[in-house]
């Protein structure tokens, strides 16, 4: 099922999963409540999302849908902005793929979700051999599920009990260990590390 409030987008993404034997569409929705509401009467296996998604947006409705049982997994196609991978991914979402992006890599986002697998930017879950994590100290470990929560420096050293400049030091060897050159490619990393553990 696909659901954006722009029209024209909506009826090009509907024509590229309906030219697609791959998948089957099932619905179209130009509103989050539309698609709740479809979602609950009919099975949908994969929904893909705009983020803005009027009116309660899509963050509101990953949370709702997440109480439902049965709910399809979402995918959310959006511009990325800089953080609306992580803020998807925080949501709950198990997938996102940039409107920058060719139309293939969301098709391939979807058929990743489809087979059980989180798919985000920076991070092919499937590439991870050896789990970097497991060589994380304890110190590191526990800053990087800190960091999962979307917490900034300051907030960071409170909850850690360390200065903000130790919290830098810190991140910095993390971000070097896990080969990742910001906060949002590791709190992705740390995500799909979890996924690929079967972890919730």
């Amino acid at each position: 099922m696909v659901a954006d409030g722009n029209p024209l987008m909506l009826t090009a993404m509907s024509e590229i999963f309906e030219r697609d034997p791959r998948f089957s569409l099932v619905a179209t929705s130009a509103t989050a409540e539309g698609f709740l509401g479809a979602a609950m009467r009919m099975p949908v296996l994969i929904g893909v999302i705009d983020w803005n998604l009027p009116a309660l947006g899509g963050a509101r409705l990953i949370d709702v849908l997440r109480a439902q049982p049965s709910a399809p997994r979402l995918v959310v196609y959006a511009d990325d902005t800089g953080d609306t991978a992580r803020k998807a991914m925080a949501a709950g979402a198990a997938g996102f793929t940039a409107r920058s992006e060719s139309v293939e890599r969301l098709l391939e986002t979807c058929l990743a979700v489809a087979n059980g697998q989180m798919a985000f930017p920076f991070l092919d879950v499937r590439s991870l051999r050896q789990d970097p994590i497991e060589q994380l100290s304890r110190r590191e470990r526990t800053l990087l599920e800190a960091l999962s929560k979307g917490l900034t420096n300051r907030e960071l050293a409170r909850e850690l009990g360390i200065s903000t400049n130790t919290v830098k030091f810190h991140l910095s060897n993390l971000f070097e260990k896990l080969s990742v050159k910001n906060r949002a490619q590791a709190i992705a990393f740390f995500y799909a590390s979890r996924a690929m553990r079967g972890e919730p």
